[in-house]
């Protein structure tokens, strides 16, 4: 399997952290973004995202990263993606975007491709819509920071065939996460449930019964929360937060995804988490 050739389109953080990850496990990666400013600090994010990692997880650095590095490269043109066997789709949250991506590699690539949907909140069944053939498209919810997380949430869409399942979890394993196979709604499992609770923090704090610090607190202490909802908010980005809870919204058309007022206006005042230095917290 490791003589495969993955291809990642979409080099932001997410993307960088996935191709470490991947040739971390001795797969050759392709990194494509069509902005040659993403490429350029691909390799720095990748570095940064790496120190993390080897702090965060024991064992991590046992790869060294000069080796990780060998087997990435780095390119804004689509030369040589038409050989991967398969393309993680990784580009902004954004539907005209990713359909723009489908269009433009649908027809070039290898017909045994896999396509894996990196998506937070939109249906696969809908983004696979935009494929020559649907059933080679899964859905793959990688969790944020992707080398510690071993929990990976595999959607199935509507016509996702058993062999596309099959051979996804197997690669998932491969690179020794835990894939948790599910159904197609928008925003799976754990945006539904993460996204309710992030968007009722802030309505805690908005009606001033307590302090970001406190609410945090009180799921970590009492709950085991690794993270608070409102620091993990701050570390998703506030914008990225608010454009999830629209599309929940629009997508189940129930006012339980209705966004805090304040919420939006933090985002609005450009207050947007650690990507910005200031959101719930400084930084």
């Amino acid at each position: 399997m490791h003589n495969q050739l993955i291809a990642i389109i979409g080099a932001g953080v997410m993307g960088c952290a996935t191709a470490l990850d991947i040739a971390r496990a001795g797969y050759q990666v392709i990194l494509q973004d069509i902005s040659e400013t993403a490429i350029t600090q691909a390799s720095e994010t990748i570095r940064r995202e790496y120190r993390s990692a080897c702090f965060l997880k024991r064992g991590y650095g046992d790869v060294p990263l000069s080796q990780i590095m060998e087997r990435i490269s780095f390119q804004t043109e689509d030369a040589g993606i038409e050989e991967a066997h398969i393309i993680i789709e990784n580009v902004t949250e954004n539907l005209e975007l990713k359909k723009e991506v489908y269009q433009r590699l649908g027809t070039r690539m290898r017909s045994d491709v896999i396509y894996a949907l990196n998506t937070s909140c939109i249906s696969v069944t809908k983004l696979a819509s935009f494929l020559p053939d649907p059933g080679r498209a899964i859905g793959v919810h990688l969790m944020n920071p992707v080398p510690v997380k071993s929990m990976v949430e595999v959607i199935k869409g509507h016509h996702t065939t058993p062999d596309t399942e099959r051979e996804m979890v197997a690669f998932l394993e491969s690179l020794g996460k835990s894939p948790v196979v599910i159904e197609d709604l928008p925003g799976f499992v754990s945006n539904r449930l993460s996204h309710l609770l992030m968007n009722e923090a802030a309505f805690i704090v908005q009606d001033g019964i307590a302090t970001p610090d406190q609410v945090d607190t009180i799921m970590k202490k009492g709950f085991n929360y690794q993270m608070g909802p409102l620091e993990t908010a701050d570390l998703i980005g506030l914008d990225t937060v608010v454009h999830s809870l629209q599309v929940l919204y629009d997508s189940y058309q129930d006012p339980k995804f209705r966004c805090c007022p304040m919420l939006q206006k933090m985002v609005d005042a450009g207050q947007w988490g650690r990507k910005t230095g200031q959101g719930f917290y400084a930084y």
